[in-house]
């Protein structure tokens, strides 16, 4: 089982992707969070194997918290994806 957290200020985009991923086969969700602070503070406790992370987020954005994730956990798999047109 894979498990995935996901990481975007915009809920519908949280939830679509959840919505996806939930039903399929190897994949758990195990997290969601709304800007990468929430991510930095929740996510070491919740071991995700794959962290889908938006670039472009208040609080602290998703390069910033990549940096500090990989930094406590460098193993850790980080898919950058952006709305951002």
């Amino acid at each position: 089982m894979i498990r995935v957290a996901l990481v975007d200020d915009q809920a519908i985009v949280r939830a679509g992707l959840a919505r996806i991923l939930s039903p399929a086969d190897g994949f758990e969700v195990v997290a969601e969070c709304a800007d990468g602070r929430q991510a930095v503070e929740e996510l070491p406790a919740r071991k995700p194997d794959v962290v889908l992370m938006d670039v472009r987020m208040p609080v602290l954005d998703g390069i910033a918290a990549t940096v500090e994730l990989r930094e406590a956990a460098d193993d850790l798999a980080v898919l950058v994806l952006t709305t951002f047109g």
